[in-house]
């Protein structure tokens, strides 16, 4: 069954990955198969794994790379001195002599896990020859990193523009906002206007109305019946 996965790596992922890399390079093992283990146990193909190393993970345990080389060292040369051939009897004497070094796995990252020379004699132990599975898995790995490079560049330019349209937006409800708000100021100022004419026109009404009343001539009844004038 293909593996197809798209959702984006955990910190527990990261961990999961990193732990299995240093546990494969103190054994000897090769990034290879850490990355098919990882992929088994996530769902996740061999080539994200080792892509997922490269590119975030690695940076964070350089420190821990280093001492998982020495161990590997280590190993090594215990395993050697275990290998060391005694005589097997008094009657045939046989000279002792050390197994060579077994030649160090083949891994398609060379600053990590290239073979490092632990003869001190000037013998080499010469590597194991290249598979063609393994450099298929080395051509998948550095395709499945363009890919997604080009779409992670894809993305980014789509977001890029996204934010451009959301910017250019809000310039422009922000315009809008600022237009509203001088109109309300301008009805405000026009309402304030009116109320100060109508209050001036309302006393205007009432002083003339007064002059009309003061201006209007008095009458008083005398004593026959007849309406007299009375002079202001």
């Amino acid at each position: 069954m293909t593996k197809v996965r798209q959702d984006a790596w955990s910190h527990e992922d990261d961990l999961l990955l990193a732990e299995t890399v240093l546990r494969h390079i103190r054994e000897g093992s090769t990034q290879l198969d850490a990355f098919e283990e990882v992929g088994d146990r996530l769902n996740r193909t061999g080539a994200a794994c080792g892509f997922r190393w490269n590119a975030i993970v690695r940076k964070k345990y350089e420190q821990a790379i280093e001492i998982a080389k020495k161990q590997r060292k280590q190993k090594k040369r215990a395993e050697q001195r275990g290998r060391i051939i005694r005589p097997v009897a008094p009657a045939f004497p046989v000279m002792e002599t050390a197994s060579m070094p077994d030649p160090a796995p083949f891994t398609s990252e060379a600053p990590i896990d290239l073979p490092e020379s632990e003869n001190t004699h000037g013998a080499s132990a010469a590597p194991n020859p290249l598979t063609m599975h393994d450099v298929i898995h080395f051509l998948q790995t550095i395709q499945n990193g363009g890919e997604t490079n080009e779409r992670v560049t894809k993305e980014n330019a789509q977001l890029k523009e996204e934010n451009h349209q959301l910017k250019k937006r809000i310039e422009e409800l922000e315009h809008e906002v600022e237009n509203l708000n001088n109109r309300q100021q301008t009805v405000e100022d026009d309402y304030q206007a009116l109320i100060g004419i109508m209050d001036r026109a309302r006393r205007m009404v009432a002083f003339k109305e007064q002059d009309e009343a003061d201006d209007a001539p008095a009458f008083k009844m005398d004593q026959n019946g007849n309406l007299e004038k009375i002079a202001k």
